[in-house]
């Protein structure tokens, strides 16, 4: 009886074993999610759209890389080195332009949907004397992480106004997380940040006792920048009372976040996942509210670039008409 337990038991554990590579044999994809730092929107959100995808499409295993957002993810996903992105529309348009600075390929990137809309924050500390844009000048003010949407919109912003980082006292490049800290440590006077409403980094740093932040006006910058870059930009205010100490709305730039793909996506795929995120989005506004944007309707409105077969597809069972602009 010994002897039968025993080679029993060794039949039982060798079954066992082989049980973890039988359930990894089911996944037959493996999608990464390129988002942004962890002290922003995307990093959050491309976490429950991982889990959503990892839960209802079979056979499919999602999960969301931390990265330095936009310019990077464009690199990321034409190199194929990940599945899925979320983008800005100017740093979506200029990769898929090939006038990406020091990325002259045309990035083979297409759109599966328009998303929520992304603010440009630009938040000083009270007492540093910035009221206005042209404040920075002199100061030491962050301008976000290089390969970032943020870096690209908001140099796009100063621009308008006439400045550029020389007229600062000095430059960093942080992440929102990494520039909320600089600043609570009075290490900054001010940082650029273009996120969906409320960015946790900027929430921490307006709750951070002893400090009050101001988020400084420039809708007024938007005609500029679309009559250079194009319709990407719009005028829209932060609410007030988004952010502790913030009591009146604040006119701002602007954008559309938008989820893109690799153009060579599997198309039955890229239909599945919109399906997915547009039928399901209240469990992405449970992760994060920016995602109460995300509709059916807003969802082809914003792209500059081409939308995804398999998308196309979804929109088109819908009876939604993709906008000309976006085709």
């Amino acid at each position: 009886m010994r002897k039968r337990f025993s080679i029993s038991l060794s039949v039982i554990i060798a079954v066992l074993a082989l049980l973890p590579l039988a359930t990894d044999a089911q996944v037959k994809t493996r999608l990464s999610i390129a988002t942004g730092g962890t002290g922003g929107v995307y990093y959050p959100l491309g976490g429950g759209m991982a889990a959503l995808i990892s839960k209802n499409i079979p056979h499919t295993e999602a999960t969301a890389e931390v990265t330095t957002a936009s310019v990077d993810n464009v690199k990321l996903l034409h190199g194929n080195r990940i599945g899925m992105a979320l983008s800005l529309p100017d740093t979506a348009w200029d990769g898929f332009n090939g006038q990406i600075r020091g990325f002259k390929e045309k990035a083979n990137i297409r759109a599966l949907m328009a998303l929520y809309s992304n603010f440009m924050h630009i938040v000083a500390a009270d007492g540093s004397g910035i009221k206005s844009v042209a404040d920075l000048k002199g100061k030491r003010v962050s301008t976000g992480s290089p390969g970032s949407g943020t870096e690209v919109k908001g140099l796009r912003v100063l621009e308008a106004y006439g400045i550029t980082p020389k007229d600062f006292k000095s430059q960093d490049r942080l992440g929102a997380a990494e520039s909320a800290g600089a600043l609570k440590d009075r290490k900054i006077d001010a940082f650029i940040w273009d996120g969906g409403l409320p960015t946790a980094a900027v929430l921490d740093v307006a709750a951070t006792p002893g400090i009050k932040i101001n988020i400084i006006p420039h809708g007024d910058a938007v005609p500029k920048m679309v009559a250079k870059y194009g319709p990407l930009y719009f005028a829209s205010n932060i609410p007030k009372g988004v952010y502790k100490g913030v009591d009146e709305d604040t006119p701002v730039a602007a954008a559309t976040n938008l989820l893109i793909v690799n153009e060579k996506l599997d198309e039955n795929l890229a239909y599945q996942i919109t399906k997915l995120f547009l039928e399901h989005t209240a469990d992405l506004v449970a992760v994060h509210k920016a995602a109460t944007e995300i509709s059916l309707k807003n969802a082809v409105v914003g792209s500059p670039i081409p939308f995804h077969p398999g998308a196309l597809r979804y929109y088109k069972e819908k009876g939604i008409r993709v906008p000309t602009a976006a085709k």
